[in-house]
């Protein structure tokens, strides 16, 4: 054999181990990756030969597929009240990204995680029709629609979050606007592209989950992490602290007011439990600056309030005390503006914390995966991230929440017979902008059940004047009853 043509024959040789190679890494390394890519226009169709899982509430399938004779596709995805639901399902669309569990999910909804593989396997020898496996969701359904329907009756953009306060589970999860899954899950691409246009040109994009994936500032709810750093610092809710009808601000010619420039106290000190029920604005403002920063934000952080998000499988966006530059700032900071932003599950994470004594518990939202047969294959059990307060803390903070429902901003969150314990929020946006308005909860005060966050983007339709206790401590009202089957809930 000559020079050249051996040359030839070892870059033959080459250039077919290089080939072997990458037919090995694409097949064997990159297999999963590429399967699980949801632009993968070929496993799509493959699933859509399979009866895709259901999505489970309460014992309902609130999103399921069903046959489809004659069809080029041999399953449609359908939801069942889709807009209540949409964001925890989110939606399978032919040609659209999944969302929702239907992504966090995919492989158990397919039937394609590990898990099945032994059902896929007895599929294969018996000729059973394969299908894939169940997820049923945390979620609440008398608390979701007691939700979905007083927000989307407030008129409001907005959301709202419950969670279980010993457990960490979902109960309700909405977000308005909202949108219809089953016109993105259709089998009729020109429909599907023309709905997703209308979602892309709406002034709000109905696809955001207002309650997960963005912060806002919190206003006055985030006064209990104030509250709850003077408890440590050995305050106690009769401690008088001062509350002036101006506070002006340190190393700044500006100056924090109450609300609708009333006072306090007449300008005189007040006691802490009193400042909270009102919702004083100086006296926490000045609370804020003699506790200090690194002690608000040591507090904050152990709460969750610590710039990071997480999954409950879906992505949670961070919250945030933000920078603080100065004494004003830290002010400012104190009353839940500046550059404070709270996720509203965070919110409600906050206030679960207080009502189980202290403990933050990691939410979640699927309670478990099943087989097609309804085999379990995997349950959710609570976790305990971190203490925050001790018990006496919250016991303390507990029993100042209750004065606001009682007794102050937040008595339009009062239920018959039933202890709720909560506090409002009023965030000032911007000069001419409805303020944002929050309300976050729990009940019943003595051993809660649920805990509940409400927010309302600019307030709803209530106008600039509107408040916490106002617009949302109604809606939080209406969430609480419907769980704790109250009042007609």
């Amino acid at each position: 054999m000559n020079k050249p043509v051996r040359r030839v024959a070892i870059a033959m040789l080459v250039l077919f181990a290089l080939l072997v190679i990458n037919v090995n890494f694409i097949q064997v390394v990159r297999a999963t990756e590429y399967q699980a890519d949801p632009g993968n226009t070929r496993v799509l169709l493959e699933e859509y030969e399979r009866q895709r899982g259901s999505i489970v509430v309460d014992g309902r399938a609130v999103a399921s597929s069903r046959s489809t004779p004659g069809d080029q596709l041999a399953y449609l995805r359908t939801y069942a009240n889709g807009p209540m639901y949409v964001q925890a399902t989110g939606y399978y669309s032919l040609i659209y990204s999944t969302a929702g569990i239907e992504r966090a999910e995919n492989d158990v909804l397919s039937g394609n995680s590990d898990s099945l593989f032994v059902r896929r396997l007895t599929d294969l020898f018996t000729g059973r029709e394969p299908k894939g496996g169940n997820v049923e969701l945390t979620l609440d359904a008398r608390a979701q629609e007691a939700a979905f329907t007083a927000l989307a009756d407030s008129g409001a953009t907005g959301a709202v979050v419950a969670l279980d306060p010993q457990t960490g589970a979902i109960l309700a999860m909405v977000s308005t606007p909202s949108y219809d899954p089953n016109q993105l899950s259709s089998h009729d691409p020109q429909a599907i592209r023309a709905y997703a246009q209308t979602l892309d040109d709406a002034e709000l994009d109905p696809r955001l989950n207002r309650g997960t994936q963005d912060n806002y500032p919190p206003g006055s709810v985030f006064k209990v992490i104030v509250a709850a750093a003077a408890l440590e610092e050995g305050y106690d809710p009769d401690t008088l602290i001062p509350a002036p009808d101006v506070l002006e601000l340190p190393q700044s010619s500006a100056t924090i007011r109450n609300f609708g420039g009333s006072s306090c106290n007449a300008g005189a000190d007040q006691a802490l439990i009193d400042a909270l029920t009102i919702s004083c604005n100086t006296a926490f403002a000045q609370l804020g600056i003699d506790l200090g920063e690194s002690t608000l934000r040591d507090v904050a952080e152990r709460f969750g309030i610590d710039d990071t998000g997480y999954e409950m499988p879906l992505p949670v966006a961070q919250s945030t005390i933000g920078d603080i530059a100065d004494g004003a700032a830290l002010a400012q900071s104190s009353i839940g503006q500046r550059d404070v932003r709270l996720t509203p599950i965070q919110a409600a994470s906050v206030v679960a914390t207080i009502g189980n004594g202290g403990t933050v518990l990691q939410p979640y939202l699927v309670a478990e995966t099943q087989e097609p047969d309804l085999t379990v294959i995997d349950a959710s059990e609570p976790q305990e991230v971190r203490e925050a307060i001790s018990s006496d803390v919250a016991e303390s903070l507990t029993e100042m929440m209750v004065s606001v429902v009682e007794n102050g901003s937040g008595v339009n969150a009062q239920i018959d017979g039933v202890a709720v314990a909560g506090k409002t929020g009023t965030a000032e946006v911007d000069e001419g902008i409805a303020p944002h308005a929050w309300f976050a909860g729990f009940a019943p005060a003595e051993n809660p059940q649920i805990a509940v966050a409400v927010f309302l983007a600019n307030g709803g339709d209530s106008g600039s004047e509107t408040t916490g206790g106002r617009a949302a401590a109604p809606i939080a009202r209406a969430v609480m009853q419907a769980y704790l089957r109250l009042g007609g809930g």
